[in-house]
């Protein structure tokens, strides 16, 4: 028997069983909406993958071949975090570092301009991050932001990355009722040794 078939009183029931189920749907927000169940944010911090050659009068550097290799590395390691936000800087060697895995997660990534003030920016990362409660974060920086990013999440005080670093993955976990952990990992091809000049963050 249809419903077009049925009694009045069995149509009202039906009818009030398809409007409760879709109620019931729409108050539910989105799978992708869902916070961590713990409240945690995870956070991968990375250097901008390498630079190309400076041009004469020009600043902000585009990627070599091996930058767009390691572009495309990183969003092959991350493609089971399930990315949800993406934080740059306004400058073209951050930006195309993300963008695999921001056109792979189908992310506009934020841009928290990186200006004179080194600790000022990663503030400003720091609380952008912080709009994110409970989703997982990729920010790409430069080799003198990712300390001082690190440390305004609540991570440990690591220093200046040494310019041949490129490797580095950073992950950081935020807990509403705990210390922010940190684990040190790499991705992409092994950077090359680094002169005498520099030390290379241990991991």
């Amino acid at each position: 028997m249809t419903i077009s078939e049925s009694s009045p009183t069995m149509r009202r029931l039906c009818a009030f069983a398809i409007i409760s189920f879709t109620a019931a749907c729409a108050s539910r927000p989105a799978p992708q909406d869902l916070p961590n169940h713990r409240g945690e944010t995870t956070v991968y911090v990375v250097r901008h993958a390498e630079k190309a050659p400076p041009v004469a009068g020009d600043t902000d550097m585009d990627l070599s071949a091996s930058g767009y290799a390691r572009a495309d590395s990183l969003a092959v390691q991350l493609r089971e975090a399930g990315i949800d936000a993406v934080i740059t800087t306004q400058l073209k060697r951050t930006r195309f570092t993300a963008s695999p895995v921001a056109a792979r997660r189908r992310i506009t990534p934020q841009i928290v301009p990186a200006g004179s003030s080194v600790s000022a920016h990663a503030e400003s990362v720091a609380v952008a991050v912080r709009r994110h409660k409970g989703a997982r974060v990729l920010v790409v920086g430069h080799s003198n932001t990712i300390g001082p990013i690190i440390s305004a999440l609540g991570g440990p005080r690591i220093g200046e990355l040494c310019d041949n670093e490129y490797a580095n993955l950073f992950i950081l976990t935020l807990s509403p009722a705990a210390p922010t952990r940190m684990l040190s990992a790499r991705y992409g091809p092994p950077d090359p040794p680094a002169d005498r000049t520099c030390t290379p963050v241990r991991r």
